[in-house]
């Protein structure tokens, strides 16, 4: 059932068309009402769908959103080439002291300080990701909140900081949002997510970036390219 229903919303239907209701699926693929209502569950968690209290289930744009993850990841440069327009919200900036665990992951002494953002990331003003990143305070003591407003960060790394990306690690795995996400992100609660650890590197192999990421899997996708030497 889940397998047919995603076959037509891939084939059939484009982002943000209306599905049939439960009672016109089921009396199509000659189903109980029960089925129908547990594989739209399931197409929702997977982010295929997505529900408007009074309005009906509608397919979701995941399709359109598939990204390279071959290139270096930039969310501004991403939703641009999506014909998005790209906004960025400080919702936290403070400086913190390091625990055993950032410490470990951007190579610093426990205790340091550390800069930790927490930003949400629209397109076209709906909520796309929530960014947390914590950056060496050393690095970047003059870093403020409204710089941020103003540019990209990786601009503002090379602009102001004279800091050159050399390369960056990204991990993926799947999840479930919390409760609190959810809200920011204007998700269900319980929605699946797709999570997201990048580590960025300078030029000089040091690190100067550590994010955690959790973007709407009904907004993402992603492909790697395989090139056989």
């Amino acid at each position: 059932m889940v397998d047919q229903i995603k076959l037509s919303i891939e084939t059939e239907l484009k982002p943000h068309d209306l599905l049939p209701s439960e009672r016109e699926l089921a009396e199509i693929y000659g189903v109980s009402r029960t089925t129908v209502r547990l594989a739209l569950q399931e197409l929702e968690h997977l982010g295929f769908i997505y529900k408007k209290h009074g309005k009906g289930t509608f397919v979701s744009s995941i399709s359109k959103s598939i990204l390279n993850l071959t290139g270096a990841y930039s969310f501004t440069e991403q939703m641009l080439s999506m014909g998005k327009e790209p906004k960025t919200i400080i919702l936290d900036f403070e400086v913190i002291e390091s625990n055993k665990y950032f410490s470990e992951q951007l190579g610093i002494h426990k205790g340091s300080k550390l800069i930790k953002i927490k930003r949400l990331r629209l397109a076209d003003d709906e909520p796309m990701m929530l960014e947390r990143s914590y950056l060496p305070y050393k690095r970047f003591e003059t870093l403020t909140s409204q710089r941020l407003e103003e540019k990209p960060m990786y601009d503002i790394f090379f602009t102001d900081f004279n800091e050159t990306i050399k390369c960056a690690e990204e991990e993926f795995y799947a999840s479930i949002v919390s409760d609190k996400d959810a809200e920011l992100l204007n998700v269900p609660k319980s929605s699946a997510a797709l999570n997201l650890v990048r580590k960025t590197y300078n030029q000089t192999n040091e690190v100067i970036e550590y994010t955690l990421s959790v973007a709407r899997a009904d907004q993402f996708r992603y492909k790697v390219l395989h090139n056989r030497a």
